[in-house]
């Protein structure tokens, strides 16, 4: 009980400090509540603080988060396992289970802030550069996928996981990596390797891509229809913002929207409960995505303040636990090098295939890059290229790709790996 709650309050609290530090330091705001999170799971989680399972008990948990208790309590008896087997079993039961109440949670408090008509009538002439951004992810995820399924344990996990990275982020991602039910250690490789060749991706974006891209695709065309972004531009940059979120005033609404969030998920999974098992979590995740979407269209749910960021709070205290569930030595073997190239084709290849897609279509430079931009780091990163580009009329399209991202991407990359799970 006592190590229950000392981990809860260290996956609960830690993000907490991790939020505050990036609202005071410049360098930890460059680096990411994300991705600091991830960094201080993965120290934690490797720093032999947790105990190291025998291969006794690695063999009877294979496949599962753990063992039941019960189980676990004859395997003892009969010395089948060690006490340290024991701890090992309880800590990572107490991990999964915040996993489990996290993720359902934090999907429909993500939605709820969502204007989808709104974005929907400011920027139809970005429905097109999306369409030929997902076409060029789905081309490159299912070549990869019959590159790879024979050398990636669970190719067609990888496949849904890496849809979801560059279609809406690191929320996504989890939430396609919960339905699907990913080991914790593929999950962080797949991630770490995007952010590491994501960095390079973006890095090019920012400087040399506008000046390349120029040669062969349409410049971006004073004609394209001008609004005023003042404030759609502060509300893509304000997702990072949890100031305010502890007055009372804001307490009270997010109060309702976890609330709301909670009785989402329970119809969720109670719709989870008629259906097989296999397709249990699955139909759970779908079931709060469309549910969220739909309160998203309710006045007084998309008005409530902050929710955005709790359900990023979340993702953050995810992000915590997945990372210090992660085997840090096991990320390196030589088994990994087809995972990394598939991941490498996800980032590069699909924004090849993009831009010669954009010359065939006659898409503008300045749209294509922001695209990329939206599809593949998320909303926050389009003001970011659009000052690189030195073009704000461009953040318009970006937002708006980027919101829609959010919202199909869970569809989107569960479908898609069940339809690769049959080949």
């Amino acid at each position: 009980m006592i190590l229950a709650s000392i981990l809860v309050l260290f996956y609960f609290l830690t993000p907490a400090l991790i939020v505050y530090l990036t609202h005071i330091s410049k360098l930890a705001n460059k680096i990411g509540a994300v991705v600091m999170a991830y960094a201080i799971g993965l120290l934690v989680g490797n720093s032999g603080l947790f105990p190291t399972a025998t291969e006794a008990y690695s063999a009877l948990v294979a496949g599962k988060s753990s063992l039941p208790g019960d189980q676990v309590t004859k395997l003892l008896q009969d010395g089948v396992i060690t006490p340290g087997d024991v701890f090992r079993n309880e800590i990572s039961s107490i991990q999964n289970n915040i996993i489990t109440i996290v993720i359902p949670l934090a999907i429909p408090l993500l939605l709820f802030s969502l204007d989808l008509k709104r974005w929907l009538k400011l920027a139809r002439e970005a429905m097109l550069s999306l369409a030929l951004g997902v076409i060029s992810l789905l081309i490159v995820v299912i070549v990869g996928y019959f590159l790879f399924k024979n050398s990636i344990d669970g190719a067609w996990k990888v496949s849904g996981m890496l849809v979801g990275i560059y279609t809406g982020g690191t929320p996504n991602l989890a939430a396609i990596s919960t339905a699907l039910e990913v080991n914790p250690t593929i999950f962080i490789l797949t991630h770490t390797y995007d952010l590491v060749l994501g960095a390079v991706c973006l890095l090019f974006l920012l400087t040399s891509a506008q000046r390349l891209f120029n040669r062969f695709l349409p410049h971006f065309s004073e004609s394209h229809r001008h609004v005023n972004l003042k404030n759609i531009v502060q509300e893509a940059e304000g997702v990072d913002n949890y100031i305010g979120m502890l007055t009372r005033s804001v307490g009270i609404q997010l109060a309702k929207a976890l609330g709301l969030a909670i009785l989402i998920v329970a119809a969720g999974g109670g719709l989870g409960l008629v259906v097989p098992e296999k397709a249990r979590m699955v139909t759970v995740i779908l079931t709060i995505t469309t549910l969220g979407l739909a309160f998203s269209t309710i006045k007084w749910v998309n008005r409530l303040e902050k929710t955005f960021q709790l359900g990023m709070y979340l993702i953050i205290v995810f992000s915590l636990v997945v990372s210090s569930m992660a085997n840090l030595l096991g990320m390196f073997r030589i088994e990994f090098l087809s995972l990394f190239l598939f991941v490498v084709l996800g980032v590069f290849g699909s924004m090849i295939i993009h831009v010669g897609l954009s010359y065939i279509f006659r898409v503008d430079t300045d749209t294509t890059i922001v695209t990329i931009t939206a599809l593949t780091f998320s909303p926050p990163f389009v003001p970011v290229v659009a000052g690189a580009l030195r073009n704000r009329d461009i953040i318009l399209s970006g937002l708006t790709t980027g919101i829609l991202g959010y919202v199909f991407g869970n569809y989107l990359g569960i479908a898609l790996a069940y339809f690769l799970k049959g080949f």
